[in-house]
């Protein structure tokens, strides 16, 4: 299968023309996809028209999917997933008898890294756009392995051997998670412990390995101090020339590296319907090894 790859131009992503995902892809087309995510990160598929065995079935070349995590549609009785595929989360702000079809609403989701709250965070992520709203609800990327590459000395030295605490009690939009209290002290946030600074296990590059800002800590330092340390590192790791800016068609998939790469979401009205569907990929615990 002939495929053409179109860089960005930006820090990182690429699209990748040429694939019908509903056809399953032969190994040598299935190397060039993966060589090409571990180069550009951010992989961009357009124009599919795919069923959510399609989307498994694609998400198994690069791991095994782990089950869709609980999801405030679950929460309020109806199933975090499409029948029969448990790997699939619907990310949705529609409603269906004053019920929510899937999680994490119309707003606006902050830079963050997905699951790292857990000791095996996802390695990738996979989300295939249904219906997208005529404005808003663009997502973010930006390349970690060109914030590490570039953090000052000062900022460098601070950060080499210190691990940061993951907050588990709120989602990337912001909602409590059920069976957590709000964090008013962060030396007591839940969640996992993981290196500031990551080795990729595929490419050996190191990388900022951040979470989310908000409830994270440094273990050891006076939570001013973590705090201003914290402030400075993701000021460095967020500016726009490590970024990149997807606006979303219908039949658009994406899939980005976890460990090296940040996301966010713009929100949008919630008058607008948005419907996405999620896969994300098994992963490992983080670690650093230094050069």
């Amino acid at each position: 299968m002939a495929v053409e790859i179109l860089p960005t131009g930006a820090a990182l992503g690429a699209e990748i023309r040429g694939l019908d995902l509903r056809r399953g892809l032969d190994p040598d087309s299935i190397e060039v996809v993966k060589q090409t995510w571990r180069d550009h990160l951010v992989l961009l598929i357009r124009d599919q028209d795919i069923s959510d065995a399609d989307l498994v079935r694609f998400s198994r070349y690069f791991g095994e999917p782990r089950l869709a995590p609980l999801g405030e549609a679950r929460m309020k009785g109806r199933s975090r997933s499409p029948e029969g595929y448990p790997e699939v989360a619907i990310i949705s702000n529609v409603t269906k008898d004053g019920i929510p079809i899937g999680s994490l609403g119309n707003g606006e989701a902050i830079w963050h890294t997905d699951m790292s709250y857990l000791e095996e965070p996802i390695m990738g992520a996979i989300l295939y756009a249904l219906e997208v709203p005529p404005s808003g609800g663009d997502t973010g990327f930006a390349n970690m392995y060109l914030a590490y590459e570039t953090l000052p000395d000062e900022l460098r030295s601070k950060l080499e051997d210190s691990v940061c605490v993951h907050d588990h009690s709120l989602n990337s939009a912001g909602f409590l998670r059920r069976g957590y209290e709000e964090v008013t002290d962060v030396t007591q946030t839940p969640g996992a412990r993981h290196p500031l600074f990551r080795t990729h296990p595929e490419t050996g590059r190191h990388a900022l390995f951040l979470g989310r800002r908000r409830n994270a800590y440094v273990p050891g330092l006076p939570v001013e101090e973590s705090d201003a340390l914290l402030d400075a590192v993701w000021a460095h790791a967020t500016q726009s020339a490590f970024t990149w800016h997807h606006r979303w068609q219908v039949g658009d998939l994406l899939i980005w590296d976890n460990r090296a790469v940040l996301h966010r979401r713009d929100a949008f009205d919630n008058d607008d319907r948005r419907v996405m569907h999620r896969t994300q990929i098994e992963g490992d615990r983080p670690y650093y090894k230094r050069a």
